[in-house]
């Protein structure tokens, strides 16, 4: 599947569906495991591509919790987002797909609990993280956009240990990000079942900035019972679009491959981010 140049209104409607930037002084809220001592998550200087993917809820349904619902297009289309309204005209029968999407990122700084994965060469993490809303209206879901997090591959088998240790979802993934010398970002996901592809060439006006910021709560899937849901509060995000060659490349039978791509990707840079399990 393809991701490549479009306009600039189409994915920005689909990127404020998914994942709200809040305009603001640029302050940011630190979630309270995140503390002088260095616990929770810290995260700097990241890079990252990241792809919108519409997917079948059938494929994936055993990985939603009880107490959630996935968001779908028509959901989003019957209140008002322009450009889910526009899919559905062309494409009636997806109606009740859900929305997400795949990111590729590479990180200056990444801790948990003070320790720091070791990264192979163009070592980067990979998450395809699914819009989810409460089923069961007395569920706390935290402070935050709740996303279902359908995966999280990282390149080190002996960091994915210890973040299940301290109850944080991850598993095992060849993930890979590097910038070539033409200035295009090039990564890769390999997993059973699954290889995905995906370069990106940044473009265009830069948007987001310091004044940026919103806060998420990353739920585990359903099976990974002894895993707690992550909240996290980010700040700073500049985003580009991908153009020229930009594409993703899906291959496999995971439930990742069989999704589409409805728009362009984007390049995504600059921010902070600190999180951790709340009331830990």
């Amino acid at each position: 599947m393809k991701g490549g140049a479009g306009n600039m209104r189409f994915w920005s409607l689909l990127l404020l569906a998914v994942v709200p930037l809040a305009a603001g002084t640029g302050a940011i809220s630190l979630p309270a495991p995140v503390d002088s001592s260095g616990r929770g998550w810290i995260v700097s200087q990241p890079e990252e591509i990241v792809g919108y993917l519409l997917f079948d809820p059938v494929t994936v349904v055993d990985r939603l919790p009880q107490f959630l619902r996935f968001i779908t297009v028509e959901e989003l289309a019957a209140g008002g987002v322009g450009w889910a309204s526009d899919y559905l005209t062309k494409n009636s029968s997806r109606g009740d797909w859900g929305i997400s999407f795949l990111e590729i990122v590479r990180m200056g700084t990444f801790t948990i609990d003070g320790r720091a994965p070791a990264w192979p060469e163009n070592g980067a993490a990979a998450l395809w993280l699914a819009r989810v809303a409460r089923s069961d209206s007395t569920a706390d879901l935290g402070s935050g956009v709740p996303l279902l997090m359908l995966e999280f591959w990282m390149p080190d088998s002996l960091y994915v240990a210890y973040m299940r240790d301290r109850g944080y979802y991850a598993t095992y993934g060849n993930v890979r990000l590097h910038r070539d010398p033409d200035g295009d970002w090039k990564g890769s996901v390999n997993v059973d079942g699954l290889s995905v592809l995906t370069e990106c060439r940044p473009s265009g006006p830069v948007t987001g900035g310091a004044e940026s910021n919103g806060q998420q709560v990353l739920i585990p899937p359903r099976s990974f019972t002894m895993c707690a849901p992550v909240q996290v509060a980010f700040a700073g995000h500049r985003i580009q679009s991908c153009e020229g060659n930009s594409s993703w490349e899906l291959k496999g039978s995971h439930p990742l491959a069989h999704g589409i791509m409805p728009g362009p990707s984007t390049f995504q840079f600059g921010y902070n981010l600190v999180g951790g399990v709340r009331g830990r």
